[in-house]
Order: structure tokens, then C-alpha cells, then sequence
């Protein structure tokens, strides 16, 4: 296989990651607090060795580095559930699992048979002493100030861990809308929680939807290339057989 057909085939597999990754934008576009997520690729220059000419020619490849996480917010909606938290600005609230703290935007909360406020998959939030919130059976006005502390007609029960990182690209996602990452996290001194909404997804599907139809037109270029060169060397070898 000759060079042109290698630029291409690393062409068509860059294509084939960022296709993959607009689809999976599209199909997230409803999930709360998601981020716009795009790959990151630059060119990688390989030396040829040339003896008819004094310096050495470079082929262009595509490299992929890794992806790039637009960390916006996303929209607010309104929903009226009290246990329905979005953070408007920088924050994350931290998770109790069982690999350790994660941390999520999702604040699509509820309270399980325990009375612990958790996640949407049953995960407990922590509060700023690194403790879950538990709630009396008695106890059904739940209020959360813009600060993060919650209350209920029987006082103050704690408030809401909101933390920072350096680098939010550092970040790994996983399931449940979770993030973990190896970095330390720094307490957000002055959150704004509003209660009663959510954060909605950043993606814009017309945005993807148009660059998943402009993907797709590339990919089929690209093979074309690939298939009008792979045709020329055919042809090629049949004639120089023929002559032979």
C-alpha cells in the first residue's frame, strides 16, 4: 500500500471517531447537565526519503490527541420538584460511590426508603462535611438556598459540597453521568444552587446534525481517493505486465 492510500485511511479514521462522537452528542442532547463533547486532532508530518531531490519531503497524517469537553452551561428549565438542583456557573456536587467521591452537574435528585438525598441512580450526596443528608420521614418542605444549605420545617439539615477543579478537561465521564478524576478539588466559596430547575444538555442538535452530514460527505470523499488510487496502481501493474 503507497503512501496517498495511508493518508487516507488516516483520514477516514479520524472521520470515524469524530462521526462517532457527533452521534453520541445527538443522542445525549436530552440528558441533563451533558457536555458538548468534539475530538482533537492535529497533523503529523513523516519524513520520506527521496534520493532525486536535496531535502526530504514530509507526508501530512491525521493525528488523534484526544477530546475536548465544551463545559458551558447548558440551558435552565424550570421543573418545580424541589429535589431538582442545577448549579449555575463553576461546581460540581460530590457523590458518594463505592470506587470513591465523583462528581456530577446532574441535579436530578431524589430521596430513597433510607430518607438519604441521592442521585437519580441512587448514589448519596455528600454535604460540606463529607456527609450524606438524611431527612426525617416527618419532614417534606425541603428548601435550598442559592448558597447550597437545606432545610426543612425542622431547621437546618446541612449544606451542599460544591468544588472546583484546575483543569475540568482532566475530567473523565462515566456512567450515570459521573465524572472522577485524579486532581484535587477546590470548594466553590460562593455556589449559586437553584432549586427547582435543571441544567439541560449544551448540545445543539442542528449544529450536529449539519456537522454529521458534512462528516459524512467527507468520509465518502476520502474513500474515493482511496479507491481512484487503488485503482491507478491496478492499471498501472497491468500495463508494465503487458509491456513485460
Amino acid at each position: 500500500m503507497d503512501n496517498t492510500a495511508y493518508i487516507g485511511l488516516s483520514r477516514q479514521t479520524a472521520l470515524w471517531r469524530q462521526l462517532d462522537m457527533v452521534s453520541n452528542n445527538i443522542a445525549n442532547a436530552n440528558t441533563p447537565a451533558f457536555k458538548n463533547q468534539q475530538p482533537m486532532f492535529v497533523e503529523y508530518l513523516v519524513k520520506t526519503q527521496n534520493n532525486e531531490r536535496p531535502f526530504d519531503d514530509k507526508l501530512s497524517f491525521v493525528q488523534d490527541l484526544g477530546t475536548f469537553r465544551d463545559t458551558r452551561d447548558g440551558p435552565m428549565t424550570s421543573t418545580g420538584n424541589p429535589l431538582d438542583l442545577a448549579l449555575n456557573g463553576p461546581g460540581y456536587l460530590v457523590v458518594d460511590t463505592d470506587a470513591g467521591p465523583m462528581y456530577t452537574r446532574g441535579g436530578h435528585l431524589r430521596l430513597n426508603e433510607a430518607g438519604q438525598m441521592v442521585t437519580a441512580d441512587g448514589q448519596p450526596i455528600l454535604s460540606s462535611n463529607d456527609q450524606p443528608f438524611f431527612f426525617a420521614p416527618n419532614e417534606t418542605q425541603i428548601s435550598v438556598a442559592r448558597d447550597g444549605t437545606v432545610t426543612t420545617e425542622n431547621g437546618q439539615i446541612g449544606k451542599l459540597r460544591v468544588v472546583r477543579f484546575e483543569d475540568e478537561q482532566q475530567l473523565r465521564q462515566v456512567s450515570g453521568g459521573l465524572y472522577m478524576t485524579e486532581q484535587r478539588p477546590e470548594e466553590v466559596a460562593r455556589p449559586d444552587v437553584l432549586q427547582g430547575m435543571l441544567e439541560e444538555s449544551n448540545v445543539k442538535p442542528v449544529v450536529e446534525m449539519t456537522r454529521m452530514i458534512q462528516l459524512q460527505r467527507s468520509y465518502e470523499s476520502s474513500s474515493r481517493l482511496v479507491e481512484q488510487e487503488s485503482d491507478r496502481r491496478r492499471k498501472v501493474i497491468d500495463a508494465l505486465s503487458r509491456v513485460a
